[in-house]
């Protein structure tokens, strides 16, 4: 089963993707396995970068602005994410983490970077705004596992203190390079949830 698109919708809150990849497995006893790797790879954020092809770099940051090693983020740690080519890097904050005995999954937001002091505190190092968010999910039923990242509220960053002086480069990335790339990059990482690509070695 490949990854798809399952919802995209407009609204005065903004714009509402929800990416989503499946795969197939024999039987309870495999679903498990592949289920407890699916959550390390959700969970293992720095390994992000190495998916095969173009992709994104992404680094996990706690609080203080040093990077972390770690293969499981907490509430509060930021990701820092490089789109290819030279363009501005990009911060979100971890908001919120929830697993069970069948889902996994993680929110993050647009944020400022780490400790950032002043007139930086109000500047969101994102082209899209604070209250966007996504969610990074894994989950199983019955024989199927899910792979999903889920985007609400997607505003572009362009206007006032918040955008500061990234605002003509954020419509640019919002409506030009990351509006034909997102589709590609949030595919092929709920793949990689999934088990149908892996990461390069």
């Amino acid at each position: 089963m490949t990854a798809d698109t399952i919802n995209k919708a407009n609204s005065t809150q903004g714009e509402n993707r929800i990416y989503r990849s499946i795969n197939k497995f024999a039987d309870k006893t495999e679903m498990s396995k592949r289920f407890a790797r699916a959550k390390k790879k959700l969970f293992d954020i720095n390994k992000w970068s190495k998916l095969p092809g173009i992709t994104s770099s992404f680094q996990l940051y706690d609080v203080s602005g040093e990077k972390k090693l770690a293969d499981k983020p907490e509430i509060n740690d930021y990701i820092k994410i490089n789109l290819p080519g030279p363009l501005p890097e990009n911060w979100v904050i971890i908001s919120n983490i929830q697993q069970d005995e069948f889902s996994a999954e993680f929110t993050v937001h647009p944020s400022n970077k780490p400790e950032a002091k002043g007139k930086n505190a109000k500047k969101t190092e994102h082209f899209f705004v604070q209250e966007s968010s996504s969610t990074f999910k894994v989950e199983c039923k019955g024989e199927l596992l899910y792979g999903y990242e889920i985007g609400k509220n997607e505003i572009i960053n362009n206007e006032g203190k918040e955008a500061a002086g990234r605002k003509v480069i954020n419509t640019l990335i919002a409506e030009g390079g990351w509006a034909g790339f997102q589709k590609f990059q949030w595919e092929k990482l709920t793949d990689y949830f999934v088990h149908k690509t892996e990461i390069e070695k």
